[in-house]
């Protein structure tokens, strides 16, 4: 492997110069993506450090070439390289057909023990959006990443197995289940949960937030989402009892002026947040939500800002991180030099802020927004942009190459990981 390793020193991530960055192409459009982000985070980096730092890309394997190359969906070499090198960028990867393996995105985040997705969602300048005020949407969305239904843990309907737990669940609860429906099983555990509650509020007291905000269904799933919400409130008042205070303390004791340094702690059921991101998004900033919820959410978010398609995203765990933008593989748009590289642009801004190289990421922002504000965007932005032509990925990944050596005023991000 060339350059340095990533480690951890008490807890804390340290970055050389120089470090070993493992990547994954990934499926679909994820190689013509990769060509065209690759060289804009080496861009970055070269003209923020002047040679002083540069990352040093090495290759491993997932998905349809390591299935070509080894004869599995997800090697174990892969694997240990990710524990041992600590950070990974990554594309979309293909699930595949029949058994085995229901999803390898999910299958690679239990494997590693990746607890939390975190999608920062940001409007961005001169981007096409289906709401009237985007720019209101400054959001981290902290998503539970190894639980719920997610574990895709189900029984087919008619077999003797579901069956069998049908007549076990109607006896010891009196319920009137069919005993020809089909069943499922939603695991949420208090491990996993504060693990990622106490991640979001960390990061919200380190980066300034106001507020963090439990998203969750327990008005009616009392002992799974509803101990969702109650472990949430347990961990700050154990573990951050001078610095997070609950909502109702804030508005009742202090006006509704938390005191300087302190994060206000909330929550809503699913529902309601939905509408209250439309209605009322500047007056959310950190969300901490069970699985299905934050990915919902979090892709109704992004919706407001432009799409999935410039939404960014890193799994965690406590000592490593697979950074991955939020779509899909879109096989029908492979080969064809035509796909948006800007969420997977994005994701490198966000681990650049995950490594501290905060200079760099700005001028990853600063490039990737002065692109599309000169009206030079990929197809699928083109289309709500009159009178624009669209570039193909690979020229557009050059022009926000090209505004990145030029230099320019770099604003700096408030949504760094």
């Amino acid at each position: 492997m060339d350059g340095e390793r990533i480690v951890y020193e008490r807890d804390r991530l340290k970055v050389p110069d120089r470090p070993a960055v493992l990547f994954i192409e990934g499926d679909g459009i994820g190689p013509d993506i990769w060509k065209a982000a690759r060289p804009v985070i080496d861009a970055a980096v070269r003209s923020a450090y002047g040679g002083s730092r540069e990352i040093f890309w090495n290759e491993v394997y997932a998905g349809e070439k390591a299935f070509n190359r080894t004869g599995q969906w997800l090697p174990e070499e892969t694997i240990g390289k990710i524990r041992e090198y600590k950070v990974a960028v990554k594309g979309p990867l293909t699930t595949p057909v029949g058994g085995g393996i229901r999803s390898l995105n999910v299958a690679m985040r239990k494997t590693l023990g990746l607890y939390a997705n975190v999608r920062p969602v940001r409007y961005m300048r001169g981007v096409p959006s289906p709401v009237r005020e985007p720019q209101r949407v400054d959001m981290v969305v902290f998503r539970e990443n190894l639980e719920d239904v997610y574990t895709g843990i189900e029984w087919k309907s008619g077999t003797e197995e579901a069956r069998e737990i049908i007549r076990y669940i109607n006896s010891r609860a009196h319920l009137d289940v069919d005993e020809n429906s089909g069943i499922g099983f939603k695991p949420m555990s208090e491990k996993n949960s504060k693990n990622l509650i106490r991640r979001a509020i960390r990061f919200a007291l380190e980066k300034g937030r106001r507020s963090v905000t439990l998203v969750h269904k327990g008005n009616i799933m009392k002992y799974t989402e509803g101990a969702f919400r109650e472990w949430g409130y347990e961990l700050a008042r154990e573990e951050f009892p001078d610095s997070v205070i609950t909502e109702g303390s804030c508005r009742d004791a202090h006006n509704g002026a938390p005191p300087e340094g302190t994060v206000v702690l909330m929550d809503r059921t699913a529902d309601d947040m939905f509408q209250q991101v439309l209605i009322h998004p500047q007056r959310y900033d950190v969300i901490a939500s069970t699985n299905l919820n934050g990915d919902y959410l979090s892709d109704a978010l992004a919706a407001q800002v432009g799409g999935v398609g410039i939404a960014p995203g890193g799994n965690f765990g406590d000592t490593e991180a697979v950074f991955e933008s939020v779509h899909g593989t879109a096989p029908g748009f492979a080969g064809k030099d035509v796909a948006n590289p800007s969420a997977l642009i994005l994701t490198g801004e966000m681990m650049l802020r995950f490594f501290g190289w905060n200079e760099a990421a700005d001028l990853v922002r600063n490039g990737l927004e002065k692109t599309i504000l000169q009206k030079r965007v990929t197809q699928d932005l083109a289309l709500h942009m009159p009178g624009t032509t669209a570039l193909k990925c690979s020229e557009f990944g050059k022009a926000v190459e090209g505004n990145i050596s030029q230099g320019g005023d770099a604003g700096t991000s408030s949504t760094g990981i």
